[in-house]
């Protein structure tokens, strides 16, 4: 199981058999053509929180909190307001959600869809955590009830499976070359 959201796959197209003998006899055989199912719904809503980067979120906003606590509304770091810092860190948060889906990307994810759903969760997840960028409009009861929406359709958006691309078939006679075959008709 990768740690995004998985493509179905289609089954690939039949290709035709070569027949034995230079054609006198043909293969009754076929490959059954099978296709892989993405993640279901439940898979979904956990590979689309974006675990990583609200785990750094909630360090930084620790420290922030408690400089908000000792300094209480003008709290300053390094000459900077402290929500302004919040601002920012929430602004790197949404940065980086993406570029995460990027960088752990697999063959056969789909972590441009991935990428978009958690980069639209992370405030959500922000809000509930509590982040000081949110402070003078954090309600916790609020917060539960956007948090429990978003990731219950957030579980509705599912990855459209890639097209199946058309097989190469060899010829039985070597000098005939590959040559392609037809994609079945659906």
């Amino acid at each position: 199981m990768g740690r995004l959201v998985r493509k179905p796959k289609l089954p690939e197209a039949e290709t035709a058999q070569a027949s034995d003998f230079g054609g006198m006899f043909q293969s009754r055989a076929r490959p059954v053509a099978t296709g892989v199912p993405g993640d279901d719904y439940l898979t979904r809503i956990v590979k689309y929180v974006p675990a990583e980067i609200i785990g750094c979120s909630m360090l930084v906003n620790a420290i922030l909190g408690q400089a908000m606590v000792a300094g209480s509304d003008n709290a300053t770091m390094a000459g900077f307001s402290v929500t302004t810092i919040a601002i920012g860190a929430l602004l790197a948060g949404l940065i980086l959600t993406p570029l995460f889906c990027w960088y752990v990307r697999e063959d056969g994810d789909a972590w441009l869809v991935n990428a978009i759903v958690s980069t639209v969760a992370f405030p959500f997840w922000a809000y509930l955590m509590g982040a000081v960028a949110f402070e003078r409009f954090h309600d916790g009861n609020l917060a539960a009830i956007l948090i429990l929406t978003f990731t219950g359709v957030s579980g509705l958006v599912a990855p459209v499976a890639d097209r199946p691309m058309q097989a190469e078939q060899t010829s039985a006679n070597p000098k005939d070359g590959p040559r392609l075959v037809e994609s079945l008709k659906a």
